[in-house]
């Protein structure tokens, strides 16, 4: 009868000659890819973040390789990264075998997050050497993204404005008031107050209470007690005029955004739990691709497309140097002006106008007095006829 036999097992061998980590991972592994991609990239600015005193630092193509892969993987925790590093053998052959810890690596993800964009540049720049893309077309489309933000932080424009205008009227009506009327130099009171104006006219009311004499009449205390509250008064509506001023800049040109992230804007996410149009904190990405590689993208606050197709451009052209010659979108981005751009900048646009669907309807009838029914005549000439020759 034959003895049973297994390989020799001896967990703690000292070996003399170690073997090379890499010849247990395949050839077509993806880390292979992120390798060689990565080496062949430019990463002399990120030198410019790091200081030439003190420890010497982990590599930066080292701890991007490591970061990439592990994106790749949907792994985003930096504890975890730190775990693989010490496991996988993916991770410690990426590393050469350093193993920074998540705190670092931590570190790092925040300190290069504007190279990363100088960086996916230069991918995309290699794949269209390669011949995978060309830059001449661009699909494009966006997804709304959720902030992290509280979503019961909001500051509303049309809020801001209401109570700012209240608050103008309740400042014209205190310093047209008898007692403080007398004490300050502004007569006109319909002009509109500025934060600097009013601090002016709270300067000014001080130094005259102050420079009145000490009285035991008990009126002239009583008014006296009047004026100082009223200046009071006039200084809460400063700062909250300061803040309503504050609001209107952070809001710029848009409807609303969050206190805990001011970059967000509340619009409707199409993932609604509730089913009643709530609105939440969140960014537009809007995203580029050509041979489903993405080739470029872009946050707006904008809650519809329409109005981020022209920045889009811009980005695309600020990125690449150039503009594509093709352009593939969806009814959302149809606007005259939209169009207006592209025909001028020689772009080829397949984007459908808002009305293409309802124009196919069978029993669809053009109404001749709507604006999208009218004749548009490029040569800017217009023609008037009257409604009794028609």
């Amino acid at each position: 009868m034959a003895k049973l036999h297994f390989r020799p097992y001896i967990p703690n061998q000292t070996v003399l000659f170690p073997q090379r980590i890499d010849e247990n991972i395949a050839a077509t592994d993806p880390v292979r890819i992120v390798n060689a991609v990565i080496d062949n990239l430019n990463l002399e600015s990120f030198k410019k973040l790091y200081k030439e005193t003190g420890r010497c630092p982990y590599h930066p193509k080292m701890m991007l390789k490591v970061i990439i892969y592990a994106y790749m993987n949907n792994i985003y925790s930096c504890r975890k990264i730190e775990k693989h590093l010490l496991r996988d053998i993916h991770y410690i052959w990426l590393a050469g075998n350093e193993h920074p810890d998540f705190i670092t690596i931590n570190r790092f993800r925040n300190r290069v997050k504007e190279e990363i964009n100088n960086v996916f540049t230069q991918l995309v720049l290699v794949l269209a050497d390669k011949g995978f893309i060309s830059l001449d077309v661009e699909y494009i489309d966006g997804t709304k993204i959720e902030s992290k933000a509280n979503k019961y932080t909001f500051v509303w424009r049309k809020t801001v404005e209401r109570n700012r205008t209240r608050l103008m009227d309740k400042i014209r009506i205190l310093l047209e008031h008898e007692a403080i009327a007398q004490e300050n130099s502004i007569k006109d009171t319909s002009v509109e107050f500025t934060p600097c104006r009013l601090s002016d006219i709270v300067d000014e009311l001080k130094e005259a209470l102050e420079r009145q004499p000490a009285t035991k009449d008990k009126e002239e205390k009583k008014a006296l007690r009047k004026k100082k509250k009223q200046v009071m008064e006039l200084e809460g509506y400063r700062d909250k005029l300061i803040e309503y001023d504050n609001h209107l800049d952070t809001l710029g040109e848009r409807n609303s955004y969050s206190k805990t992230d001011p970059g967000a804007t509340f619009m409707r996410m199409k993932e609604d739990a509730m089913k009643n149009g709530q609105t939440k904190p969140g960014y537009n990405l809007q995203i580029g691709t050509e041979n489903q590689f993405i080739t470029d993208f872009r946050l707006f606050p904008n809650p519809t497309d329409t109005l981020t197709l022209i920045p889009f451009f811009h980005s695309f052209q600020y990125r690449y140097n150039r503009l594509p010659n093709i352009c593939v979108a969806d009814s959302g981005y149809g606007s005259e002006e939209n169009y207006r751009f592209m025909q001028e900048n020689g772009i080829e646009a397949f984007i459908k106008y808002n009305y293409f669907h309802k124009e196919q309807r069978p029993r669809y009838t053009p109404n001749p007095f709507h604006a999208e029914s009218l004749h548009y005549n490029a040569g800017g000439i217009i023609t008037f006829v009257r409604w009794g020759n028609i």
